[in-house]
């Protein structure tokens, strides 16, 4: 697979990512998820994106079991995990639902993550809901204490303000390389609200969660965000599947294709445990649609026509 560089950094990475949050979904089949990273890693992907909240952190768990067993995989892959959100009720019963970004949380959760996946460093770190009470100094110091004790390499952000992103990195020293949040076809916002114009300007990789719109643009969603359930997919499917006929190709692989397209060198989250929809999503890397093709399924997706 084609390999981009990350952000302001020394990293590389397939063109698309293998999202972990349901390596632990299959309660009936828990060997889903070791299949699915193995197939993820034979197909070339070489990011892998992870959180502490993913399974209750066996997702992360399950990837680390897979660094181990897979000769080699550990040297050859990017690990990327997140922290930051936490649950109601813990450590408290009347704990509410919460995003933290304090230092003590931050470096804690680090420990924790490095622990579940039996590795030493992690490569990209991030921040993955904004803390409204976030101070980017105590962010910065945190994330240099971490780097200076060699267990994290880079460092980015999740679901940011824009000028959430300008006010840490101006408190951070080391660049931030990644952002990562919700585009697809259903979800056009970072195209307008300046999220993908700061990556553009700021050398940040985008990265897309969601990029199906939770299988919208698929075969179906089995599980719907609350914002997620107002998307209108009916109104681009028709066009997405005549360019996919077109290219004789699925149309998830177009809906792949659009974002690789865009100039900011978005990298879309592949999260199926499928195998076999593992491997077919990295078609999209070998497929280049035309400018009039990205601006039909934009016109499609908006549900009426640029001015």
């Amino acid at each position: 697979m084609q390999t981009i560089t990350l952000g302001k950094s020394s990293l590389k990475s397939s063109r698309l990512a293998y999202g972990c949050w349901r390596l632990a979904s299959n309660k009936e089949d828990p060997d889903a998820g070791r299949r699915a990273v193995t197939a993820a890693y034979e197909a070339g992907y070489t990011l892998f994106d992870n959180a502490d909240i993913y399974g209750g952190g066996e997702a992360e768990k399950m990837l680390g079991a897979a660094l181990k067993e897979i000769p080699g995989m550990r040297e050859r892959v990017t690990i990327l995990t997140k922290c930051g959100v936490r649950h109601g009720g813990h450590p408290n019963p009347d704990s509410p639902n919460r995003w933290d970004f304090s230092a003590e949380h931050i470096l804690r959760s680090c420990e924790q993550s490095l622990k579940r996946m039996g590795i030493e460093t992690i490569d990209v770190y991030m921040l993955h809901r904004p803390d409204f009470l976030a101070d980017p100094e105590e962010i910065a110091k945190a994330f240099e204490q971490l780097r200076a004790a060699g267990k994290v390499r880079f460092f980015g952000v999740s679901n940011f303000r824009p000028s959430l992103v300008t006010a840490l990195q101006s408190a951070c020293v080391m660049p931030l390389i990644l952002h990562q949040v919700e585009i697809s076809l259903a979800k056009l916002d970072t195209l307008t609200d300046g999220t993908l114009d700061q990556c553009l300007e700021k050398h940040i990789t985008p990265m897309a969660w969601s990029p199906l719109a939770a299988g919208l643009i698929g075969d179906g969603a089995k599980r719907l965000l609350k914002a997620q359930q107002s998307y209108q997919p009916d109104k681009f499917l028709a066009e997405l599947e005549a360019i996919a006929t077109a290219h004789g190709v699925g149309r998830t692989v177009v809906a792949f294709s659009w974002l690789l397209k865009h100039s900011s060198k978005i990298i879309p989250i592949v999260g199926s445990i499928n195998p076999d929809r593992i491997r077919e999503a990295t078609k999209a890397t070998e497929l280049e649609l035309s400018r009039e093709e990205w601006y039909r399924l934009l016109n499609a997706a908006r549900g009426e026509p640029l001015p």
